[in-house]
């Protein structure tokens, strides 16, 4: 950049030979005394070493000579002002470049450096050249560092030191030097070359804005320094960091052009700090939706407070994404579990509070809570310590009404628990190496549609993602894969938790639950399971397995299609129920289980795939279809795959309405589970009657409810081998436990029967 050229700015004062009377004495202001018909300056035309010069007698202790034009400054601008000078006789002076900086209104500039280290004169006739180099950027030889505020100054030069020297003064040269520091033909701009000090004190922001503004398609260079940043900045450039920016909190930076996690990581010269700076730019400006880690590996020492990262709101609900990289986890202090303990009420009438807690303060939002009546995965959604309350993300099944609940904060590489609501957030790609320290995602208060595809969630110490109330709701796990830290224990020594829904609607999809303590616990209901891999197994020979999948809303209308389902249990319960006893509500069901792959190795024989444990009495099975699965044992056998935990309450087995269990391969397991089962009954003695028992085939332990069909193989003969026609009716729920099925026939005869039987009633 060159302004004498590219913008037509004449710097250049006249020749001396021209006149004196633009010349001040004083600061060259409008109407300082000029040089003009002064008895001590005059106007040299021939001399050996200039071709023209001014000769000036030293009268004053600062003798100033200014041209009086207006020489314009700007910001991004450098100027180089120079004379030659030389001493004619008396005492020798010093000589330097000197200036009077003005704002656009003509005021002075005050507070710049305006004089430039002076250079003595130590001989007569020699010939001297002073100079100074006048800019907006603290830059290497810049003797005069202006702001914006600067409109123009009046330049010369000053003889300081003792008086009655005279000297003579060749023409003064100013010069467009800018190129020399922004270099045209590179592809930068220097923020320094527009008032930035780097000093980590002055505020920057205006030089970075003024600069962006300059850059014109060049990438934005912060050079080595720290760079504060006073109030919110956004820069449309591409730009490149060697030194580092300091902000505070609530101040957001929007790289517009370069928006990426590497680029913000070397804008603050911390990982962490870079992290929390971009996400807070990525929710605080429409211009980004993407967060792109670049495969960038963050080493985090301490959980990430996503909201207090954010700053501005604690709700948030367009869509955002972080994609493509990895947190990895440093232990440390920070990642310990906090724990408290605190009597409290519970009243089924307000499931989900808590009330008159005993220290409240005390007990953290997030904390898991544990204590006799409580289901798995409750956990404190918020505290109200004024009123001395904590709301739950689940009611409770079967608390005391007073008792001491314990509450155990765990801490998340990523934590949203300070949001009451964000919507349509993505993590795509992204590796959580947990590394036995903390677990990996918390998600807010609540919500929808979070969504996780192609990350791994790798040794997480407790939780892989957790909900603490409804945040999960259109939760999407796709592609994702939870490695567990739990691997060398028994199963039914892990603790740890892949995920868990609270909420209507998930969507998991092909993932891999590898060794985990639970894979995942679902409330809510209109859940798609579908394509996943869970294993739970162990090294323990003729061991208990544990359950893999738990749904704890009783009619929750959920397909389970397709997974491989591996050493583990599907378990519906009603354990986060207020009032677990059958009400008016839909019982357990509301279920498909088709296509599933079912496998369990070295397992305990009582071991079973499909278990309902009912928390409260009067329950029963309504609408569960299992079918076209293949379930398969190996070292060993199992009796059979599906059962009832009585440990509470049994099923009513009455009202067991809309269960089919059909077209299943069984393979190394004991005994079939059927229903319809149609059965082969061969009555080899003539008998009126005759009971076929299919309870063995019933699923769940259900009753001989109704018979579909009867038909006769071959003939039916009496005791006298004459052929007989009877068409017998049926008995249903026959025998001391309902379980049998009677044909009465008009007298006693023998013969063959296909009967089918139903644990069920279509309505």
């Amino acid at each position: 950049m060159n302004k004498a050229i590219t913008d037509g700015v004449v710097f250049m004062p006249p020749e001396f030979a021209d006149g004196l009377s633009v010349w001040s004495s004083e600061d060259g202001t409008p109407g300082s005394n000029t040089y003009a018909g002064a008895g001590n300056a005059a106007i040299v035309p021939a001399d050996q070493d200039f071709s023209g010069c001014l000769e000036l007698f030293k009268d004053q202790n600062t003798q100033k000579l200014r041209y009086m034009g207006q020489t314009p400054f700007e910001t991004g601008c450098y100027l180089r002002v120079s004379a030659r000078v030389k001493a004619i006789s008396g005492t020798l002076p010093s000589v330097r470049i000197a200036a009077w900086p003005a704002t656009a209104g003509g005021a002075h500039a005050s507070g710049y450096v305006e004089t430039a280290p002076a250079v003595a004169l130590t001989s007569y006739g020699e010939v001297v050249e002073v100079s100074a180099i006048i800019g907006s950027g603290s830059r290497s030889s810049v003797d005069m560092v202006w702001g914006d505020d600067v409109d123009y100054a009046h330049f010369g030069l000053d003889l300081i030191g003792s008086n009655g020297g005279v000297v003579r003064i060749d023409d003064i040269v100013i010069e467009d030097v800018t190129g020399a520091y922004l270099r045209d033909m590179m592809d930068w701009v220097d923020v320094r070359d527009f008032g930035a000090v780097g000093d980590g004190i002055t505020d920057d922001r205006a030089a970075f804005v003024a600069a962006d503004a300059a850059a014109n398609g060049r990438t934005l260079l912060v050079p080595e320094g720290t760079f504060r940043i006073a109030s919110n900045l956004t820069l449309h450039s591409d730009i490149r960091f060697e030194g580092t920016m300091t902000m505070s909190d609530n101040v957001f930076l929007s790289l517009t052009r370069s928006f990426d996690l590497p680029t913000y990581i070397d804008a603050f010269g911390d990982e962490l700090t870079g992290f929390r700076k971009a996400f807070q730019a990525l929710l605080n400006y429409s211009d980004h939706e993407i967060l792109d880690m670049c495969g960038r590996r963050i080493d985090v020492t301490e959980p990430i407070d996503m909201q207090a990262a954010y700053n501005t709101s604690d709700s948030f609900l367009i869509r955002r994404v972080i994609k493509n990289g990895q947190f990895y986890v440093i232990g440390g202090a920070a990642w310990d579990d906090e724990t408290t303990s605190s009597a409290a009420k519970y009243n089924p009438a307000n499931p989900f509070k808590l009330t008159d807690v005993a220290n409240v303060s005390d007990i953290l939002p997030g904390s898991v809570v544990t204590g006799n009546g409580v289901g798995r995965e409750v956990y404190v959604k918020t505290v109200n310590i004024g009123a001395q309350e904590v709301e739950l993300s689940q009611p409770l099944w079967g608390p005391s009404a007073n008792q001491t609940y314990t509450f155990t904060r765990h801490k998340y590489i990523i934590d949203f628990s300070g949001f009451s609501q964000i919507n349509r957030m993505n993590f795509t790609e992204v590796e959580f190496q947990c590394n036995k320290f903390a677990s990996a995602v918390m998600l807010p208060r609540d919500g929808e549609n979070f969504v996780f595809q192609d990350c791994f969630f790798i040794k997480p110490k407790d939780r892989g993602i957790s909900s603490i109330g409804r945040g999960c709701q259109d939760l999407h796990l796709d592609r994702c894969q939870f490695i567990s830290s739990e691997q060398g224990l028994p199963a039914t020594s892990r603790n740890s938790v892949a995920f868990n829904v609270n909420a209507n609607d998930a969507k998991i999809r092909d993932n891999r639950f590898q060794r985990m303590g639970l894979s995942m616990i679902f409330h809510g209901s209109n859940h798609i399971i579908q394509g996943n891999h869970l294993f739970q197994g162990d090294e323990v020979t003729a061991g208990p397995r544990t359950s893999g999948m738990v749904f704890t809303y009783e009619n929750n209308n959920t397909v389970i299609n397709g997974n491989y389902i591996d050493n583990c249990s599907i378990e519906l319960n009603n354990e986060h129920d207020a009032n677990p006893d059958f009400g008016s509500e839909y019982s357990f069901g509301g279920m498909s289980i088709t296509g599933n792959s079912f496998i369990c190795i070295d397992a305990a024989s009582w071991f079973k795939w499909i278990l309902i444990k009912p928390f409260g009495t009067g329950h029963f099975l309504q609408g569960m279809h299992v079918t076209d699965n293949v379930f398969r044992t190996v070292l060993g056998t199992i009796d059979r795959v599906e059962g009832v935990v009585t440990t509470h309450a049994g099923l009513d087995n009455w009202s067991m309405r809309d269960v089919t269990f059909e077209n299943n391969v069984y393979v190394g397991v004991s005994q079939k589970t059927i229903s319809p089962v149609t059965l082969e009954f061969n009555q080899n003695t003539e008998a009126s009657t005759w009971t076929l028992d299919g309870s063995d085939y019933f699923p769940f332990g259900g009753n001989a409810r109704t018979v579909p069909s009867v038909v006769i193989e071959g003939d039916l003969r009496d005791g006298s081998n004459n052929q007989c026609w009877d068409n017998p009716h049926v008995l249903v729920n026959q025998g001391a436990s309902y379980k049998q099925v009677r044909l009465k026939f008009s007298r006693a005869v023998k013969g063959r029967a296909h009967v089918t039987m139903r644990v069920d009633r279509p309505n």
